[in-house]
Order: structure tokens, then C-alpha cells, then sequence
């Protein structure tokens, strides 16, 4: 048997306030909640994946440990960089356009449809109704 891989189903954040944390996903990326409580929430991304948020009594940041979140296009990494420096008063990894941690230390990245690593989403119909063409990724402000 030869597995084949379609995608990722679902990544996993840990939280000390579960609420709060749909909260900050829902105002930053619009994300919707599909079902939640004692402690742990399920928020929609895109059309075939979610995003699991679990509280925990003491939070553990990783250096390393990250996930990505794909926008449509440069306004819309813009309009995540300035929500959350601004309301949110957090920093924004100085080597990257849209790299963060979340007030919860998870690390997140940022991305538009436009990276030219992300050539494997051509077959995706969001992908050809937009009609992205694929060119170099603009550059951190």
C-alpha cells in the first residue's frame, strides 16, 4: 500500500485561556468557531482544516515549533502585522514579513497565496478563481 497525503487536517496550540484565545483568532484572522468549551475550542481554517486550541495550567513555548497561515495576498499580511502589533502589541520576528508569537507563545507564520512555495496549491479552485500567478514574495517592511 502507498499512502498519500492531502493535506493536514488540524494543528494543535496550547492556551491558558481558551476563550480568550478564540477571541484573539476570530478579531486577527477571522477564523470561525465550529464548537468549544471545558477548556478546549475548534476554529475553522480555510475549508478543510481546523485549529485546535487546548488549555493548559502552565504554557511551554517552544524556540522552534511553528505553523503557517496562509492570507490572500500582501494587504492582507499587512492588515494581520498591524492588528497585531497594534492592538495586540506584539512583535513581529524582525527576519520575516509576518512571523509571531501569539500571547500564548505559539509561534505563527503568515503567508500569501502569491509565495512561489506554495506553487503546490495551484490545483486548489480558491487558488484559480483569484487568478494567482506566481512571482517573488514581496519583501519584510
Amino acid at each position: 500500500m502507498s499512502v498519500q497525503v492531502y493535506g493536514v487536517n488540524h494543528v494543535v496550540i496550547e492556551v491558558d485561556d481558551a476563550q480568550k484565545a478564540v477571541e484573539f483568532y476570530a478579531d486577527v484572522f477571522n477564523l470561525e468557531m465550529l464548537r468549544g468549551g471545558e477548556g478546549a475550542a475548534w476554529c475553522k481554517m480555510g475549508e478543510h482544516q481546523f485549529l485546535a486550541i487546548f488549555e493548559v495550567k502552565t504554557l511551554q513555548p517552544d524556540r522552534t515549533k511553528h505553523f503557517g497561515i496562509m492570507v490572500r495576498d500582501d494587504a492582507q499580511v499587512k492588515e494581520v502585522r498591524e492588528k497585531i502589533t497594534k492592538k495586540y502589541g506584539l512583535e513581529v520576528h524582525p527576519d520575516f514579513r509576518c512571523d509571531f508569537r501569539d500571547p500564548w507563545g505559539n509561534r505563527i507564520q503568515v503567508g500569501d497565496l502569491h509565495d512561489e512555495s506554495l506553487v503546490w496549491l495551484l490545483p486548489y479552485r480558491e487558488v484559480q478563481d483569484i487568478g494567482i500567478t506566481f512571482t517573488s514574495p514581496p519583501k519584510a517592511p
